[in-house]
């Protein structure tokens, strides 16, 4: 739904970078869900990890939309993605309980 509202709002490049964002994000909760229970120095590591998925996916959406900007405009991209994220980033509190 978040993507779909970015579309709405920045078109089809702030889709494509709300998409990336969810993908990031599925990527960093399933690589952090194992880890729930674990000794902090696991779970710590597992959590930096996902953060480095989602800054990787931003450095790749930024990338993308750098070199093809016929394709997609960086700054709807970027504004997509974080506007998907941050949302994501609040909800994945209560979805990991």
């Amino acid at each position: 739904m978040l993507v779909v509202v970015a579309a709405v709002i920045g078109g089809r490049a702030a889709a494509s970078g709300g998409a990336v964002a969810v993908a990031a994000q599925l990527g960093a909760v399933a690589l952090l869900r194992p880890a729930m229970r674990a000794a902090q120095p696991v779970f710590m590591a597992r959590w930096l990890g996902g953060m480095g998925v989602r800054a990787l996916a931003l450095g790749l959406v930024l990338a993308f939309a750098a070199t093809h900007r016929a394709a997609l405009g960086p700054l709807p991209a970027s504004l997509g993605f974080l506007g998907v994220l941050l949302p994501l980033l609040y909800l994945e509190t209560r979805f990991l309980r």
